[in-house]
């Protein structure tokens, strides 16, 4: 009976792991189940540890399990080693600071951000959420540090304030804005003076979830196991649909940046941001079919890019176009001004 459990995980492992080539669109329901795969890695090391224990016969059943997963369990947690950064790398970080407000732990939110940021040197800083009432301040600081500053305002409304910034060392050409549908969400592509080239800077902000508090709550409640039994199908059901239908949404705006990389593949090519979808994702499966994950190539660990409990994902991703080189890909998890932690990544134009 054992025996059969570890084999049924190891299936189940499998069928999650390579959920990321089912589009939403098709399966909305299905494609939600990616974010179970660590649960699924857990169970099988448990199986693994039991058989050494009480039966190493029995060990090659979650061995098998392991190798079989190896593509999955290598997206969502590679293990790669330093490697030397070369000189003329462009240093990258893409961070959803949250509107500057300060993750409920500093009252001078934007400050905190700003110091960051400065700190890093970066050459090329694309910021998710980089919204707020007083733009004018904002952008007078960041002129600061860096020589080239934009900002689009993806919405304006009284429901919520949303915007894409780029703060960067290079000369800024133009900028254009990926056309797909959201309310408050959107894609805009800066185009880079870099040396002799014109690197294409994509950062987006994708679909989110749109959990309310209730609905975290209760998510939190279902993860620790205290959700009362008559309510547990319910409202799983309800979050399960949540997921869902903001995947199915996001998988037209995965495919529409996508789009607008393969028709500038002549050009060098960085895509950055908060996909607000998991490693285990029809999202980052579609773009990493055009593109290198800079985390997956040169990353290590598992990268916890949103940084609320219960909900502990890699969220945040950086690609690039084949003639780019990625180098240390990491999240900086020790900068909390945000729900988000930023990702830091370098990167040279081959």
């Amino acid at each position: 009976m054992l025996t059969g459990a570890n084999v049924a995980t190891v299936i189940v492992m499998l069928l999650v792991g390579y959920s990321d080539h089912l589009n939403p669109t098709d399966h909305p329901m299905l494609s939600t189940v990616g974010m179970t795969f660590p649960f699924f890695l857990l169970v099988n090391m448990a199986f693994l540890l039991f058989w050494l224990i009480f039966k190493w016969t029995r060990v090659w059943v979650p061995f098998v399990g392991f190798i079989l997963a190896y593509v999955p369990i290598s997206i969502y947690m590679p293990l790669h080693t330093s490697q030397e950064i070369p000189e003329g790398a462009i240093k990258l970080v893409s961070y959803n600071v949250c509107s500057y407000g300060g993750n409920y732990k500093y009252e001078n939110g934007f400050e905190k951000v700003r110091d960051y940021l400065q700190e890093q040197q970066a050459d090329i800083v694309c910021l998710q959420e980089d919204a707020d009432t007083w733009r004018r301040y904002v952008l007078r600081e960041y002129a600061k540090i860096w020589p080239y500053n934009d900002t689009l305002v993806l919405a304006n409304n009284e429901l919520t304030l949303n915007a894409l910034g780029i703060h960067t060392r290079f000369p800024i050409v133009k900028r254009e804005r990926i056309d797909y549908s959201s309310l408050a969400n959107g894609s805009a592509a800066w185009w880079l003076k870099v040396g002799e080239d014109t690197l294409i800077v994509l950062n987006n902000h994708f679909e989110s979830c749109h959990l309310s508090t209730e609905d975290r709550k209760q998510y939190r409640q279902i993860i620790k196991g205290e959700m009362p039994r008559d309510s547990l199908r319910t409202e799983s059901a309800l979050l399960l649909v949540k997921l869902a239908e903001a995947n199915a949404k996001r998988a037209g705006q995965i495919r529409a940046v996508r789009d607008y990389v393969e028709e500038h593949a002549n050009h060098p090519v960085i895509v950055c941001g908060d996909f607000n979808d998991n490693p285990i994702s029809y999202s980052r499966h579609t773009m990493g079919e055009v593109l290198t994950d800079c985390f997956v190539a040169t990353g290590r660990g598992i990268g916890l890019s949103y940084n609320q409990k219960a909900f502990s994902f890699r969220i945040d991703h950086v690609f690039c176009s084949k003639d780019i080189q990625p180098y240390n890909c990491q999240v900086d998890d020790k900068m909390d001004a945000s729900d988000h932690n930023p990702v830091i990544c370098w990167l040279k134009i081959r």
